[in-house]
């Protein structure tokens, strides 16, 4: 094999230079999804009304990600990287044009089930990819770009959706994903050639239906509960049963099955335990603080969404140089302490959000997503190295896509939880307000903070009203995500010191 060539059994050959070109595109793709979206979130809901359902267009796409991420891992041993990959985008794209041409909450929230579904196939096939084509020494070299396009994806992003909104519409944030898209599958679809052996799976079916139906109800439980379902309602008490049964029913069918879907054993491994559910708790403070970020800086601020998008891109400045940073303290501390000092990162930047009030400032927001931003670099990093340095080559793929899992899974409960947060304060405040205003308001008034023309409209009391009740129904909010930073520097300090002696 060459720098640059791989020669397929068949005799087709792997460019590989383009094919990291075309990996790194989808994965960009993927990556960009979050933080663009975050930040035109503002307006479409001006545009589409429902701000009740808000949380549910991410939830919707997180949820059809974190199930079908590791279904897809054991299709594409069966079928190949390529076909599987090529799957995954097409479906994507389809549902980006979809969710574009949206004209209500409901119809959005349909698409980005779609756009999930394909999403699901992106990020851990195009890492396998490269782990297929480039040789063990040449991997840590290339995983830095791989690396890099969460750092650019994530700056771009928000400053993207920014422009877009502000001087375009919200739609061609969905769009933009098209060219990007084409070009990933016309770089693989020409220059990846794949030697295919047949081998017989179990594709792990009942395990893959059984999460999904076990995550959906918890997510179902976590929005509405509280606010259109009281907590005692038969609908409530039912997916409380659903939830119970179905995951009882998952964890002992993939204790038997050949090729589950979460295989358990590697969680015997105390490091890997203790990164993966920290993985979840970091998941969920993650969409805790993307999502409704600029929500608090454009309702709340009433700054523009450009503005709301520079506070989020400080995150992912942050991010990049806490993972770099995160490689070199590895060496010199060890796994504990360099999580440790990632774990009081989450804490210090939860601080500043729980602290910030209208007055504060698009700086003081943009400050707590950067010390978060550093926190997340340097945990997530240490935690993928310490997984991968834990299990023989032969389950890496496996463990590395677990710790994926956790993540998106906690982004999902995320994203309900503390949607179904907000919604249920913010109703509460304007029902025991409701005698300050001469008009009735409810959760979907909040709708007319996130638009200027809108929001210059309202009477001073409506206005003062409703931004009242959206910064306590936020500082909610970021009370759960802070207490969510400090459950994972307990969860950090279990970490087990390492056979060297450090830390």
């Amino acid at each position: 094999m060459s720098d640059s060539i791989s020669q397929s059994k068949r005799g087709g050959q792997t460019y590989r230079p383009v094919v990291l070109a075309a990996v790194m595109l989808a994965m960009f793709m993927g990556a960009i999804e979050a933080t663009i979206v975050s930040t035109a979130m503002p307006a479409i809901v001006a545009d589409l009304g429902g701000f009740t359902l808000y949380s549910w267009v991410f939830s919707a796409y997180l949820l059809m990600n974190a199930v079908t991420v590791l279904i897809y891992g054991k299709l594409s041993d069966l079928f190949g990287r390529k076909p599987i990959l090529f799957i995954g985008i097409i479906i994507f794209l389809i549902g980006s044009i979809l969710c574009g041409f949206a004209t209500s909450m409901e119809s959005l929230i349909i698409f980005r089930l779609i756009q999930g579904f394909g999403a699901g196939a992106v990020t851990p096939i195009a890492t396998t990819i490269v782990g297929d084509i480039y040789t063990a020494e040449e991997r840590a070299h290339v995983q830095g770009y791989l690396a890099s396009v969460w750092g650019i994806s994530a700056v771009t992003g928000p400053a993207v959706g920014g422009l877009l909104v502000q001087y375009v519409s919200w739609n061609y944030v969905f769009w933009i994903n098209i060219p990007l898209g084409i070009l990933s599958l016309i770089g693989i679809g020409f220059f990846l050639h794949e030697n295919v052996e047949k081998k017989k799976h179990d594709i792990d079916y009942i395990g893959a239906f059984l999460l999904t139906v076990s995550v959906s109800s918890l997510m179902f439980f976590l929005v509405e509960g509280g606010g259109r379902w009281s907590w005692g309602s038969w609908q409530i008490l039912s997916l409380i049963g659903l939830f119970i049964v179905t995951l009882t029913g998952f964890v002992y069918h993939e204790g038997r099955a050949k090729e589950p879907v979460m295989p358990f054993n590697i969680w015997k491994e105390r490091s890997i335990f203790v990164a993966n559910v920290t993985s979840l708790t970091t998941g969920i403070m993650l969409i805790g603080i993307s999502s409704f970020l600029p929500t608090f800086v454009q309702g709340v601020m009433e700054q523009t969404p450009i503005v709301a998008g520079f506070t989020l891109t400080t995150m992912s400045i942050g991010w990049p140089i806490a993972s770099t940073l995160s490689g070199k303290m590895l060496n010199s501390m060890g796994y504990r302490k360099t999580s440790l000092i990632g774990g009081i990162a989450l804490i210090s930047g939860s601080i500043v959000f729980v602290t910030m009030t209208g007055s504060s400032g698009p700086l003081w927001a943009a400050l707590g997503s950067l010390i978060v931003g550093f926190g997340m670099g340097v945990t997530s990093t240490a935690f993928i190295v310490s997984i991968q340095s834990t299990v023989s080559w032969q389950q890496r793929g496996i463990a590395t896509a677990a710790n994926m899992f956790m993540r998106n899974l906690g982004n999902t409960i995320g994203a309900a939880l503390l949607g179904g947060i907000l919604n249920n304060r913010l109703a509460n405040y304007l029902s025991e307000h409701a005698n300050q205003s001469e008009e009735k308001l409810s959760v979907d008034s909040a709708n007319l903070l996130l638009k200027e023309d809108d929001r210059t409209n309202l009477s001073e009391s409506v206005r003062e009203l409703l931004q009242d009740g959206l910064t306590q129904s936020l500082h909610w909010v970021y009370y759960v995500v802070l207490t969510f930073a400090i459950i994972s520097l307990i969860l950090i300090s279990f970490i087990p010191k390492q056979k060297n002696g450090s830390a």
